[in-house]
C-alpha cells in the first residue's frame, strides 16, 4: 500500500520533495513540449481543439466561454495529463536511483489545491464583472442579513469545494487500486487494456471537474445579474 501514497525521494536544502511533486514536474515538462511541438506542426489542431472546448464550456455555462477559457482550458489539459500520468515507467535520478511515475491527482494535496483554486476563481470572476461590493451583495441578498447570509453562502461554497476535491481524489485512487489487483491477478493480458481504462477515466474525471468548476462559475455570474434585475 506504500505506493499509493507519496513518499519522499530527495530532498534541496532540507526540503522534502516526493514523487508526487517529482510527477509534477515531468508532468509540466511534457505539457509545455506538447503545445509547443503541436503549435509548430499542426497549428491548425490545436485551434481546432481550443475551438471544441470553448464550444462545450459555452453550452455549459450558457453564455460566451472565452472571458473563462484561460482557466478552464489550463484546468481540463492540467488534470487530464495528470490522472494518466502513471501510465508512464519510472524515471532515474541523477544518483542513480529510480522513482515511481504516479498520478499527482492521487495525492489528496493536488485535488485540494486545483479545488480552491476554483474556489477563488469564482469569486474573481464575479468580482471582475461586477465589482467587490455588487458581487458580495448579490450573495448575501437581502441587504440587512448581510452579516448572516454571507458566511452562510461561503461556507456553502467552501462545502462545495471540499466535495470537488473528494470527488477527484478518490476516484483516481480507487482505479488506481482496482489496476493494481486486476494486475496482479493477470499480469499478461492486462496492461493494454488497463492503460486503455486509464486513460479514458482520467480524462473522464478531467471533463468532469472542469464542467462543475464552469457551472460553478456561470452560478457565480447569473446570482449577480439576477439581483442586477431585481434592483432595476
Amino acid at each position: 500500500m506504500d505506493g499509493f501514497f507519496p513518499q519522499e525521494v530527495f530532498s534541496i536544502f532540507g526540503i522534502g520533495i516526493t514523487n508526487t511533486v517529482v510527477s509534477t514536474w515531468v508532468m509540466m515538462v511534457i505539457i509545455t513540449a506538447m503545445v509547443i511541438t503541436i503549435n509548430r506542426l499542426a497549428p491548425s489542431a490545436l485551434e481546432m481543439a481550443v475551438n471544441g472546448l470553448s464550444g462545450m464550456l459555452s453550452d455549459l455555462m450558457e453564455r460566451p466561454a472565452e472571458p473563462y477559457l484561460p482557466f478552464l482550458g489550463t484546468l481540463v489539459l492540467f488534470i487530464s495529463l495528470a490522472n494518466i500520468l502513471s501510465v508512464l515507467p519510472y524515471l532515474p535520478l541523477p544518483n542513480g536511483k529510480m522513482i515511481t511515475i504516479i498520478s499527482p491527482t492521487r495525492d489528496i494535496n493536488t485535488p485540494a489545491a486545483l479545488a480552491i483554486t476554483v474556489f477563488f476563481a469564482v469569486h474573481y470572476f464575479g468580482v471582475r464583472s461586477q465589482g467587490a461590493w455588487n458581487y458580495f451583495k448579490s450573495l448575501a441578498s437581502p441587504i440587512y442579513l448581510l452579516p448572516l447570509t454571507l458566511p452562510l453562502e461561503i461556507f456553502g461554497q467552501l462545502s462545495r469545494t471540499l466535495s470537488l476535491a473528494v470527488r477527484l481524489f478518490g476516484n483516481i485512487i480507487s482505479l488506481d487500486m482496482v489496476v493494481a489487483v486486476i494486475f496482479m491477478l493477470v499480469p499478461l493480458i492486462a496492461p493494454l487494456p488497463l492503460i486503455g481504462l486509464n486513460v479514458f477515466t482520467g480524462i473522464l474525471q478531467a471533463y468532469i471537474f472542469t464542467s462543475l468548476a464552469a457551472v460553478f462559475i456561470s452560478q457565480g455570474l447569473q446570482d449577480i445579474e439576477a439581483e442586477k434585475h431585481s434592483s432595476d
